[in-house]
């Protein structure tokens, strides 16, 4: 279940204006009540809500509107490609920074191409945490120093012949027996061509490859 603590909060700033409202959506507890008081130590700063899913998350943003949401790529119920996703379908006036300890060079493509507002590692020191928050807060995107022209390239084009054919042998259901039936390999050898796949797609898994792939129709 996905719980919602609602937070109090200082009503002003010490500069007589009103604090930057935030909610927070973490599948771990222990990081939900450390950004909740780290975050909410800092005057600027009020706490609205922390919520472990994003499900909850969104049901927040309709019905206690914050101007930040800080949230973690891997929610119980949902991935943050799929907060975001539904932020932009939603048109939901929120703006989302990734806090995540996920180092994958695919969830910081993923997160800019989806409309992340702020991207921050969890091993960051948290006062760049406060930094991140604050700027994207004056309507600025806060992200790490990135090729942003490699972020914007298509990931399939790196693609052999031989691994678009095991994507659209992955986005058909077959299982790797069936591949290798198809393709006329050893399962051993299909395993080892889906491990690059994988590699140069920047995906842990089948799953996240499909879903990859169904995101560029036009291939």
């Amino acid at each position: 279940m996905n719980e919602v603590a609602p937070l109090a909060g200082p009503n002003v700033t010490a500069g007589g204006e009103n604090p930057i409202c935030v909610l927070i959506a973490d599948k771990n507890p222990v990081v939900r009540a450390g950004l909740r008081d780290y975050i909410a130590k800092d005057g600027r700063f009020q706490v609205t809500e922390i919520v472990s899913g994003g499900n909850a998350f969104l049901a927040s943003c309709e019905t206690k509107p914050a101007t930040i949401g800080v949230i973690g790529w891997g929610l119980p119920d949902m991935s943050g490609a799929d907060v975001l996703r539904a932020v932009r379908r939603r048109k939901l006036p929120i703006r989302c920074v990734v806090y995540t300890g996920d180092s994958n060079p695919s969830v910081l493509r993923q997160a800019v191409m989806l409309g992340a507002w702020g991207f921050i590692s969890k091993s960051e020191d948290p006062s760049v945490l406060l930094d991140t928050l604050a700027s994207v807060a004056r309507g600025r995107l806060s992200l790490p120093y990135v090729d942003i022209g490699a972020l914007s390239d298509d990931p399939l084009e790196g693609l052999t012949t031989r691994e678009h054919e095991l994507l659209r042998a992955l986005a058909n259901g077959l299982t790797n027996e069936q591949i290798a039936s198809r393709i006329g390999i050893s399962q051993n050898t299909v395993k080892y061509h889906l491990k690059n796949l994988y590699d140069k797609l920047g995906v842990k898994n089948r799953a996240m490859a499909v879903a990859l792939s169904l995101s560029n129709p036009e291939r």
